[in-house]
């Protein structure tokens, strides 16, 4: 058992930064990210006796992450939500840089994409090699690199957009 539980500690320290921007990015929401978080590993640590290693492990938790995340939004979707009001969102403190506010600002962005376009962005954006996203999403190399040049082209004209306003 502690065996398993290092081995599983190990995946976890190796892969939940970028599940957690992966989560990030499909919600745009911080609590909702590292629910959506919890609950991949949860999955994980569920059917690790499952995996088989035909994939890279991130290849597989990917999966696990962005068949959550689908989930969840779709859930969502069916629960109408209440925006804050200005009032409220104006008492949360900000306590941002700069940097802090163009990262927001692009996940933001991000989170206006189609789910396919999500979830390859986010991917490209945590440095993971083209081939694993290739597999992850279900498309070849070569129509990947023509996807992420133009999801680039939307993301610079959304950000374009949000900094006019």
């Amino acid at each position: 058992m502690a065996d398993r539980e290092d081995a599983f500690r190990k995946i976890y320290e190796a892969n939940s930064k970028k599940i957690y921007h992966l989560c990030y990015g499909y919600t745009g929401d911080d609590d909702a990210a590292n629910d959506l978080l919890q609950e991949t590993f949860l999955k994980v640590w569920q059917n690790l006796h499952k995996f088989r290693n035909q994939a890279l492990i991130s290849t597989w938790i990917y999966r696990i992450a962005v068949n959550t995340c689908l989930t969840y939004l779709r859930s969502e979707k069916r629960q109408a939500k209440d925006e804050l009001t200005p009032a409220i969102a104006e008492n949360k403190p900000e306590v941002f840089s700069e940097k802090n506010e163009q990262v927001t600002l692009l996940y933001k962005c991000i989170s206006k994409l189609e789910e396919s376009e999500r979830i390859i962005i986010t991917l490209v954006l945590d440095e993971v090699p083209y081939p694993e996203i290739a597999e992850v999403s279900g498309i070849s190399e070569g129509n990947l690199r023509v996807k992420i040049y133009r999801i680039k082209q939307k993301l610079t004209e959304l950000y374009n957009q949000h900094e006019r306003l």
